[in-house]
């Protein structure tokens, strides 16, 4: 079975912070609640499980948004404590945190901005696993081409990179799901779906808003396709998964399947 394992990173949109362009914490929150309120519309429309990696920040503002994600059976996990600061601490903390606000085991963690962080650490915080890895080569961004590009351990902990196709490494993350032809972004997940037997595929709530306000100040590699746009190729392109056959998991049910 090819199962697909959707996710978003939850977070204050502070991506205009980035461009030396200034947005209030209120509209960092805003922005973000407006779009997960979009996505979770879309999920139930379309009976789909997915991942939400949360930041504490994120959630201690939007809590009915939590309660709707537990509530409609996704899985809660750890985007950190703040979007824009981190220290190894925030690790124990923000599970903590997130399991007081949920109510629920908070098991995986995704580092913000898919950077570096101690695998060490994340294990002694006590999460079960790490998707913290972009398995690509990106001038500026990533430099992971030779670093294991599918599932793996490092001791206790499960790794789960982010999808690349095989060989070439072509990442299938947002920036790819905004700037490919939904033609060519649906052939890489073929691709990659049928060697792998599983997409790992993440998003963010902001990129269902829109983007191109000058304000923002945001480049157009990063805008294009956003709001609307993004809605429509969005709901496209599950429909298209869900023809092919795929189905959807959340990240800790596709690991209880593989120990089953």
């Amino acid at each position: 079975m090819r199962k697909v394992l959707l996710s978003f990173d939850i977070e204050e949109f502070d991506m205009p912070l980035e461009y030396d362009k200034p947005i209030s914490f209120h509209d960092q929150i805003n922005v973000s609640a407006k779009g997960t309120k979009i996505i979770l519309d879309i999920l139930q429309e379309n009976q789909i499980p997915a991942t939400f990696f949360s930041t504490v920040v994120f959630a201690t503002n939007a809590k009915e948004l939590i309660q709707r994600i537990n509530r409609e059976g996704h899985e809660l996990a750890s985007h950190g404590y703040f979007h824009s600061a981190f220290e190894n601490k925030h690790l124990a903390e923000s599970k903590a945190e997130l399991e007081k606000l949920s109510s629920r085991s908070v098991t995986g963690f995704r580092m913000a901005r898919m950077m570096p962080v101690d695998d060490r650490a994340i294990e002694d915080a006590g999460y079960r696993y790490n998707s913290s890895l972009n398995p690509v080569y990106l001038p500026g961004r990533y430099n992971n081409f030779f670093k294991p590009r599918t599932i793996f351990k490092t001791d206790s902990l499960i790794q789960l990179p982010a999808s690349a196709t095989p060989v070439m490494r072509v990442p299938l993350f947002w920036l790819s799901f905004h700037n490919f032809p939904l033609w060519m972004y649906k052939a890489a997940c073929t691709r990659t779906i049928n060697h792998d037997r599983y997409l790992n595929i993440y998003f963010h709530p902001w990129e269902f808003t829109d983007l191109t306000r000058a304000e923002y100040g945001l480049p157009k590699f990063v805008s294009k396709n956003s709001g609307d746009q993004m809605i429509n190729r969005f709901r496209t392109w599950i429909l298209w998964m869900k023809k092919k056959g795929y189905t959807f998991s959340t990240i800790s049910d596709f690991m209880d399947s593989r120990s089953a």
